[in-house]
């Protein structure tokens, strides 16, 4: 299990706002707010130009950028990618079917088709969410210190809010495991992809990187290169480190999406002097590499050459397989594997809206290791309370007045709150007198007899202040039949009964009756006889 962030406290006051059983979250949360690339940003700058050539009006994504007029020798050596481009985008058009717009320029067809088949093979790993131990602890602690009952289906969306609140288990299966950067890095479904980010993803393990300030850069630059999808600044064409950078960001970040070529397409050049000026300041910083392992340390003044190293000495053996993982929510935001990433954020969508599986582990956990208790009420709902809700078992009438008053007044009006019941049983009208002092002693009363109930588990209060009785177990399906059978039988020996009343009113079945009591006559005298012998 990777080691897990510091959770975040919840507060079940949330929940007392809204009915504890009708409770829905009015839009689903979003749960992309971590950070990652964006697929299809429109290009920004260049010149924005309608069908009949004039330009557009608006204003423009990149202040202060004029074209400069390029020389024969400028245009030949940038070659045909604008007749190329335009003839790309005119045989768009033309597979439009007669549409009449433009296609949206951050959209790639070849792209598109990737992640439509993308779409249709899914990982074929088992997502799970769990709630981090020490917010269930918590959240357990606020229910045992009162009498409320809590709907398990809100607790559950509670605990999906947030990342810092839930776990992640991802289960693979044999034939195609997870794998991951030692005992506790990151988890990948693609080995390639993992190795080939192993040094960004694991170069703080392993050395110590420091950042420190160079000579200002010398030359005049006119204008930058920068990366539409990223933002990053990549620098003027013609600097020694443009070409390695290029290379190395789009290897890291953009090689499974689309192809070098395409990706050139989104390098743009920026001539504001402000955005010059700002690369500049960030190509001074020089970022050194010391080894940690090693006893004698060795220190890198480039990135190529601390990723060497790491390969020869720390790669292999470095990426391990695996079946199940554990990770926490927030790390399960920033994965760097697009594939899982997107894995996890659908069935975290699924299961915020039906927290079915997250409902299972909190009922076993509260049951098991907090004692307490779990039913279900209106609807087949379940709810969660430390007290053991039950039915009011004893006979009605040998209870006060004022418990029975209680219990018939929440049995015709399910849902009611305190003031509302003070004031069927009290009065309004004197409920609400403080002076009346009849009246506060009845409500000190109704207050005493209403905390007993609840304590006991005859009346739940829910979280929202409703009140309401247990339901009432139907009779299980063998005592109806046992009952039903004694039903019949009782109606077959009164059915005897009868026909042997109606035999013995008829002057045979009289004779026979009198030829019966003479037979008795006779035999009493010999059982008295053995029932004297019996008992001497």
């Amino acid at each position: 299990m990777m080691p897990s962030s510091s959770p975040e406290m919840i507060d079940l006051l949330d929940l007392k706002l809204l009915p504890a059983w009708v409770k829905e979250s009015s839009e689903a949360k979003s749960y992309a707010h971590y950070e990652g690339e964006r697929e299809d940003e429109r290009p920004r700058g260049g010149d924005h130009r309608s069908r009949d050539g004039r330009q557009r009006r608006g204003k423009r994504s990149t202040p202060n950028v004029q074209q400069p007029a390029l020389s024969g020798a400028q245009r030949s050596r940038m070659g045909p990618t604008f007749n190329a481009d335009t003839a790309d985008r005119s045989r768009q058009r033309l597979n439009r079917k007669g549409r009449d717009h433009r296609p949206h320029r951050g959209k790639d067809p070849q792209r598109e088709d990737r992640d439509q088949n993308f779409q249709r093979a899914p990982l074929p790993i088992a997502v799970r969410f769990l709630p981090h131990p020490a917010a269930i602890k918590n959240v357990a602690a606020q229910i045992k210190s009162g009498s409320l009952a809590y709907s398990l289906f809100s607790i559950a969306r509670l605990f999906l809010e947030k990342p810092e609140r839930y776990d992640v288990s991802l289960t693979a299966k044999p034939e195609s495991p997870l794998y991951q950067l030692g005992e506790h890095g990151t988890i990948s479904a693609d080995r390639q992809f993992l190795e080939t980010n192993a040094f960004r993803l694991a170069r703080e393990d392993f050395y110590k990187i420091e950042i420190t300030q160079a000579e200002p850069i010398k030359g005049n630059f006119s204008s930058v290169a920068k990366c539409r999808l990223s933002g990053l600044l990549l620098g003027p064409t013609n600097h020694h480190n443009y070409q390695p950078r290029l290379r190395t960001l789009y290897e890291q970040r953009f090689s499974r999406r689309m192809s070098f070529t395409e990706y050139q397409r989104q390098i743009e050049m920026v001539n504001d002097p402000a955005v010059v000026e700002k690369w500049k300041e960030e190509a001074r910083n020089v970022t050194t590499f010391t080894t940690l392992s090693e006893e004698t340390p060795s220190t890198f003044s480039s990135e190529a050459e601390a990723e060497r190293h790491f390969r020869q000495n720390h790669m292999p053996g470095l990426v391990r397989t695996t079946e199940e993982s554990t990770i926490d929510g927030v790390t399960s935001r920033r994965l760097p594997d697009p594939a899982l990433r997107r894995l996890i954020e659908d069935a975290w969508s699924n299961e915020n809206r039906s927290p079915s599986n997250i409902m299972q582990e909190l009922a076993k956990q509260f049951r098991e290791n907090s004692g307490l208790q779990i039913f279900r009420h209106r609807r087949g709902m379940l709810f969660v309370s430390p007290i053991r809700v039950r039915a009011f078992a004893h006979d009605q009438t040998s209870v006060s007045a004022p418990i029975k008053g209680i219990l018939e007044t929440l049995a015709a009006n399910p849902g009611i709150n305190r003031k509302e019941l003070a004031e069927k049983l009290i009065g309004s009208s004197l409920s609400d007198d403080p002076a009346n002092e009849d009246a506060e002693s009845c409500k000190l009363a109704l207050a005493s007899d209403l905390h007993w109930l609840i304590s006991e588990g005859y009346v739940i209060e829910f979280n929202d202040g409703s009140l309401d009785l247990p339901r009432v177990k139907a009779k299980p399906a063998i005592e109806a039949a046992v009952s039903a059978a004694e039903e019949n039988v009782a109606t077959a020996e009164k059915s005897v009964e009868a026909a042997v009343s109606t035999a013995e009113d008829s002057p045979v079945g009289a004779a026979a009756t009198a030829a019966g009591h003479r037979q008795e006559e006779a035999a009493q005298p010999v059982m008295t006889s053995e029932a004297e012998i019996g008992g001497s």
